[in-house]
């Protein structure tokens, strides 16, 4: 409640007397979001702990948003700011997420839509800054991959799977982590990559792709955004589409000079990074559903999962790995 007084008392000025203030469902963050309505228009309203008492320098939402700006990726505009409160007040860019258009009346602008995503996306990887300054300065390397296989066999496999999953299993699987965690780490071919770049982060507002969600924005494989956008977690795209996307994400890198990659490196990486960002994404899920009690996300760790197989069998990196979570395939089959 104290939440939406803040927001009051701080954004009277900008949005107008006689505020409606109405909770929007968040995702997995901390963040809360609050549609607020006033006499000068709608705004979204944002409270983030993190950055109550921060310094807006230094805040990565603020950050990364400037940097995107100045790039003209599309970004929600930013009304106004209180770091003591932790509250930000953004343009209200609606609710029509690209995942809404799949079973709507939209649903034949699909390709479309996706390959203009995929051309603001490259935009994105194009852009270049500082190695010591975020988001330059963080990156997909062995910890962070590791964390997050380690995050599934903690929330997932011990946890959520536990009846399913032979716990002697654990270090054996852990030691295929570490060796798929080697091969994904090639600085050579990082690029900027926004992290989450799935389909409900991004908006369709007055009929063009919006960015959210952008503050966790790090270095990594070009593959990674790609990996989250045609493999999401929330809609599966069909075959043909899929061969599409991917060949027009690596045109497009190669048409930037953001690759070196041949056409087959470029699968070769796109697979085992697939691998990697869906694990993470069932770790995630469980945890949410585990832990968080929050249910909505367990409907998507069965359709996560069954992305995996696919990616183990055209790949011999990923075999040992894909025996030992067996069991996890054949108990969603059925």
């Amino acid at each position: 409640m104290f939440i939406k007084q803040n927001i009051a008392d701080q954004f009277t000025l900008h949005c107008g007397n006689t505020l409606s203030i109405t909770k929007i469902e968040g995702d997995a963050s901390s963040r809360q979001y609050f549609r607020v309505k006033g006499a000068k228009g709608s705004f979204v309203a944002c409270y983030d702990p993190i950055f109550e008492g921060s310094s807006p320098e230094s805040y990565p939402f603020l950050v990364v948003h400037n940097l995107l700006s100045r790039h003209a990726i599309p970004v929600p505009t930013i009304i106004a700011f209180d770091a003591a409160k932790g509250l930000l007040l953004l343009e209200d860019c609606g609710d029509l997420l690209l995942q809404d258009l799949f079973g709507s009346s939209l649903q034949h602008t699909i390709p479309g839509r996706y390959r203009e995503i995929i051309d603001i996306l490259v935009t994105f990887q194009a852009i270049s800054g500082q190695n010591s300054k975020i988001p330059f300065s963080i990156s997909f390397d062995h910890d962070k991959l590791m964390f997050e296989f380690d995050f599934f066999i903690q929330h997932g496999l011990l946890d959520y799977f536990s009846p399913l999953f032979d716990q002697h299993s654990t270090g054996r699987l852990r030691r295929e982590f570490e060796t798929i965690a080697e091969i994904l780490v090639k600085p050579r071919h990082f690029v900027l990559n926004h992290r989450d770049f799935h389909s409900r982060n991004i908006l369709v507002h007055r009929d063009k792709p919006v960015i959210i969600d952008f503050q966790d924005a790090r270095m990594g494989l070009p593959q990674y955004d790609a990996v989250s956008l045609i493999s999401d977690s929330y809609i599966k795209l069909d075959t043909a589409l899929t061969e599409e996307l991917k060949a027009y994400h690596y045109n497009a890198l190669c048409q930037n000079k953001l690759t070196a990659m041949s056409f087959d490196e470029y699968l070769f990486y796109f697979d085992i990074m697939a691998f990697q960002r869906n694990i993470k994404a069932v770790g995630t899920f469980c945890y949410q559903t585990k832990i968080l009690k929050k249910n909505t996300f367990q409907h998507s760790i069965a359709p996560t999962l069954n992305y995996l197989p696919d990616y183990i069998d055209a790949r011999k990196e990923l075999k040992a790995a894909g025996q030992i979570l067996q069991p996890l395939f054949e108990d969603t089959a059925r």
